[in-house]
């Protein structure tokens, strides 16, 4: 790539670097330009290499694949979704397949097996180097979605009675086979964990010191069986870049990092807005679904909705009576139950996101509850005051004004009450509290809130 080349890409952001990394290695594949392509992606880091081919038409992504070394390219595999992943190896020969996995990480190799139909996962675990065939079975022993799944057999182990030299010696031989030498573990000869010590403490320290003597004995680990998300939660408060998994008999099988972390989160991020919008995720990418895939995930909720809804239309089928006497109370219904349903979603999702993160305390459910009712009351009252003077510049009629501003006041306390209650029901109830979705609470507030409206409407205009 020539100098200005390399100046117009220093000075350009992320995304754009992408995007023009894109362009330009479709272009010079289109013209067969191989070595141009090659020189290209020399100074493209592997994530943004990764990005460029999955932004390519699929027949040019094995093209641009194998113009990569074999180092760059267990990188840039790793950072593939696992879509393109499988495409890949659908278009590669088994000896092109089999070089890239086997230097691929067990943790990350073990997440595209997932992905993989069972008879190319027995092929592949089949020509695997021995050492690297245990460390996948290993990991795909443990049920999905624990430690034990997430976690590499890959990290450096020490003894206590090696001294700080032998120690560093011991690491310059095992750096590049291992996932991170950051933290450094410790145990004994039944590798039960007892210690941890980092690289920083290790390098300070005195050459004739022993390990045990320098070491941390409080180390905070994980079980296999944890759920990831729980993994994630305390790399997370901690500020780790790794933590150590131990069996139940506490011998250290694995760490798990803080990359992982970060897929984990964002897998879970995912999970959570696909389910609060009413679709289920499934285990693959949404988009890269078939049609009719997509729509048996989202048929179920809207099933329920529209079941839900016809609640809505027999409460105003009820209340025909009071329409034809006062038939600009209709004109309001949407503002109301819309209002409703967007305060209720509302809090809803901070308590759903508060409950995730562990911002909420969830011994403390009506003290949150509470305080969401007050808020919705607060923020109805204050829509209220406008929604009577626009009522009433809309109708001219005082008593219809008054209804709706009051209604209002209510139907906001009540949408807030119930999206702050249903999450902490469902959580008791070993539910997923992102299952309270939206529209679900927006369903439920429409109901009672067309209720709440026409039994203020009739004692307000029997008064005036």
């Amino acid at each position: 790539m020539t100098d200005s080349a390399n100046i117009q890409i220093q000075n350009i952001s992320r995304k754009e670097l992408r995007e023009l990394v894109r362009s330009q290695l479709e272009m010079l594949l289109e013209q067969s330009n191989f070595p141009g392509a090659k020189a290209l992606l020399v100074p493209v880091q592997p994530a943004d290499i990764a990005d460029a081919i999955e932004g390519l038409p699929e027949p040019m992504q094995a093209l641009a694949f194998r113009l990569l070394s074999k180092d760059e390219a267990i990188e840039v595999y790793e950072h593939l979704s696992s879509a393109v992943q499988q495409s890949l190896i659908e278009d590669f020969k088994r000896q092109d397949v089999l070089e890239v996995v086997d230097q691929m990480s067990p943790d990350d190799r073990a997440r595209l097996f997932d992905e993989l139909p069972a008879k190319v996962v027995t092929r592949l675990l089949g020509q695997l180097s021995p050492m690297e065939r245990q460390a996948t079975a290993l990991l795909l022993g443990y049920e999905a979605g624990t430690a034990g799944r997430i976690m590499t057999p890959e990290y450096v182990s020490l003894k206590e009675k090696l001294t700080v030299f032998e120690a560093i010696e011991r690491i310059r031989s095992l750096a590049k086979f291992t996932e991170t030498i950051y933290y450094l573990y410790v145990i004994d000869a039944a590798r039960h964990l007892t210690g941890i010590i980092s690289l920083r403490d290790l390098v300070v320290a005195q050459p004739s010191e022993t390990i045990g003597s320098i070491m941390t004995r409080d180390v905070v680990f994980v079980q296999t069986d944890m759920d990831q998300e729980e993994v994630a939660r305390l790399i997370q408060r901690y500020d780790f870049l790794a933590l150590p998994v131990v069996d139940r008999e506490q011998r250290l099988v694995g760490i798990v990092t803080v990359d992982d972390v970060l897929d984990i989160l964002e897998e879970e991020a995912t999970e959570d807005i696909y389910t609060m919008g009413g679709v289920q995720s499934g285990t693959d990418d949404y988009f890269q679904s078939d049609l009719l895939t997509v729509a048996r995930r989202r048929v179920l909720w809207l099933l329920v909705l529209l079941i839900t809804n016809t609640g809505t239309s027999a409460v105003i089928h009820s209340q025909e009576d009071i329409l034809k006497e006062v038939v600009s109370l209709a004109t309001f219904i949407p503002l109301l139950i819309g209002t409703g349903g967007n305060v209720g979603a509302q809090s809803s999702t901070v308590v759903i996101r508060s409950l995730n993160v562990d911002a909420a305390n969830p011994n403390k459910p009506f003290w949150v509850i509470q305080r969401e009712a007050m808020a919705g009351a607060l923020l109805g009252m204050m829509l209220g005051v406008i929604v009577i003077v626009w009522a009433y510049v809309l109708q001219g009629s005082w008593s219809v004004a008054v209804a709706v501003g009051f209604s209002l006041v209510a139907i906001s306390t009540l949408a807030s009450v119930a999206g702050s209650a249903l999450p902490y029901l469902f959580k008791t109830l070993k539910f997923d509290p992102a299952l309270m979705s939206a529209p679900f609470i927006t369903t439920a507030v429409d109901v009672l809130g067309v209720l709440i409206y026409f039994a203020i409407a009739r004692l307000i205009i029997s008064r005036f």
